[in-house]
């Protein structure tokens, strides 16, 4: 591990273990019984939870403590919105941000904030929805947090699976896998979430396409150095995951950066390198047709230690590309992409700025960017685009 590698290890072990409030105890025993298996060894402390962990679909002793307690990394429950303007004040135009659309509205999330709250309970086009971010597995993730019959609101719980987050809902206090939104521990346990469209673009990318739109502000209530990467040296795409105990999928390196996409029992690797090289690929998965487009100038939240210098990562989206019952072929051009068939020049996020098509919007593609080794771990069967 190279030294500023080792540095990123040290500032998620800081941030966990002390930062976000301390270590969740001593672990705990006494897991589920399990006809004909031997007793499980469990990694996290079961201290003031409510959960009911006779029901789970994995193996208790897969989850382990990150270091915080219950809630130690604090989600946002009231969130307050900034506009463009105000958050340019604090924004450097190519820093990332979750972009998240629902219906007609538009909301950033600035990953400055995320990457210390990890969760944001919110509501977006009269949705509610709960919006997340791993950084160990830089998976961000937006919920539609409507399940089971009722509107659920998410914390953190302070553990990890296969270094991902494992969240849980007050409602029931069951636990949920982030990385698939399904629930894995609890009277909730095998409850999936609808994953909304949503993706990591730049700051100056989502104004230009939104300039009305609303940001989360940085007055939290709570006291964050917001704008500092608290681990720093950590995107780093041939070092080991911090707290991962599984065997990454040597494919690709453990951190190189994918687009993911499953459709129709397919799952589908994107790695960024080759993205880079080609800017739109086309491709089917699940026996659908979608097109993925990449753009240079959004920069890695978890590199540098302040999340606007990391380096230049990049940002992709992914879409259908059909407009009317046309299927529309693209290439790059040095700042956007143009559609074969009529010349309309479209944004990375899939509307048309210019040409016959002018205001149209292509249909988005439910998409993540991760880290490989975590994409692998949820989804071994994954097809790696060459």
């Amino acid at each position: 591990m190279n030294a500023k590698a080792a540095a990123g290890a040290a500032g998620a072990v800081l941030l966990l273990v002390t930062a976000c409030g301390g270590s969740s105890g001593s672990p705990a025993g006494g897991a589920a019984k399990q006809p004909s298996a031997a007793p499980e060894v469990e990694g996290f402390s079961r201290d003031g939870w409510k959960t009911n962990f006779d029901k789970h679909s994995v193996s208790l002793s897969e989850i382990s403590s990150g270091g915080p307690r219950k809630d130690g990394i604090p989600p946002l429950d009231h969130p307050k919105f900034v506009g463009a303007a105000e958050a340019s004040t604090w924004l450097k135009p190519a820093e990332p941000v979750i972009a998240l659309t629902v219906g007609a509205e538009s909301r950033a999330y600035p990953m400055q904030i995320l990457i210390w709250h990890e969760i944001v309970n919110d509501t977006v086009g009269g949705v509610p929805v709960t919006v997340t971010f791993c950084p160990l597995c830089y998976t961000a993730i937006a919920f539609d947090r409507r399940a089971a019959g009722r509107i659920l609101d998410f914390g953190t719980t302070g553990d990890l699976r296969k270094s991902d987050l494992v969240m849980y809902d007050r409602q029931t206090e069951s636990w949920w896998q982030q990385a698939v939104g399904r629930a894995i521990v609890g009277d909730l346990t095998g409850t999936q979430l609808t994953i909304l469209p949503a993706g990591i673009v730049s700051w100056a990318i989502f104004r230009t396409a939104h300039p009305d739109s609303t940001v989360l502000s940085r007055d939290t209530g709570f006291n964050r150095s917001y704008g500092l990467n608290p681990y720093s040296g950590y995107d780093s795409a041939g070092t080991q995951p911090f707290l991962f105990d599984g065997k990454p999928d040597g494919r690709l390196p453990p951190k190189e950066h994918v687009v993911t996409v499953s459709l129709g029992g397919e799952d589908v690797a994107y790695p960024y390198t080759v993205l880079k090289q080609r800017r739109v690929i086309r491709d089917r998965v699940g026996g659908k047709s979608i097109v993925v487009f990449y753009q240079a100038g959004t920069r890695s939240a978890m590199d540098a230690g302040s999340v606007a210098d990391g380096f230049d990562l990049g940002a992709s989206g992914v879409f259908m590309p059909e407009v009317d019952g046309r299927t529309l072929n693209f290439k790059a051009t040095a700042s956007d992409f143009v559609d074969a068939e009529t010349g309309s020049h479209w944004n990375l996020l899939g509307q048309a700025v210019a040409g016959p098509r002018a205001g149209r919007q292509l249909d988005p593609v439910v998409h993540g960017d991760d880290f490989w080794f975590e994409w692998a771990a949820f989804k071994p069967a994954t097809r790696i685009y060459r």
